[in-house]
């Protein structure tokens, strides 16, 4: 996980080309086309 302020994370791996930024503070749920990123980077870091 990267850093950031404010109420947006950034996230990193190093199998993926780039990162996933996520709003809302910890404990809040995603928004739906932020689940969407999440899962396509999961996808891409299994292959």
């Amino acid at each position: 996980m990267g850093g950031g302020k404010g109420s947006h994370r950034k996230f990193v791996h190093p199998a993926f080309p780039g990162a996933v930024t996520i709003s809302g503070s910890g404990g809040d749920d995603a928004k739906p086309y932020q689940e969407k990123q999440v899962k396509q980077a999961i996808e891409t870091v299994k292959k």
